[in-house]
């Protein structure tokens, strides 16, 4: 690996470049794995594997029936790269990406508040 490498701007408010460099190729901000579609916001479960974790998503839906909000929640299993640390708990930023598995579909773009 090369002592410096380049950081990529994700264009992304809010979201923080790590301070580590890494040489994971789907990296978002050292590889050549690109982020599109939706951001979404969540908090994580389980990091148990090597490089993925298990995101909990929040979010409301508005039922047309009664005109009212129910709160949903949704399971993500997300890729985390070697530059970025988390553990159970901490809120994270994710983002969408191409298929890297079976199920995984979103790769971590960043921690909440700087943690």
């Amino acid at each position: 690996m090369p002592a410096f490498k380049r950081v990529k701007n994700l264009k992304i408010p809010g979201v923080e470049p790590p301070k580590e460099i890494c040489g994971d190729p789907n990296c978002p901000w050292h590889g050549s794995l690109r982020v599109r579609g939706v951001i979404l916001e969540g908090s994580v479960v389980k990091a148990n594997s090597k490089r993925m974790v298990v995101v909990s998503h929040e979010y409301l839906h508005y039922d047309e029936k009664y005109r009212r909000y129910e709160r949903r929640r949704k399971k993500i299993h997300a890729h985390l790269p070697d530059c970025i640390k988390v553990i159970p708990g901490q809120r994270v930023v994710i983002g969408e990406c191409r298929p890297l598995s079976k199920t995984v579909r979103f790769v971590v773009l960043g921690v909440k508040g700087g943690g």
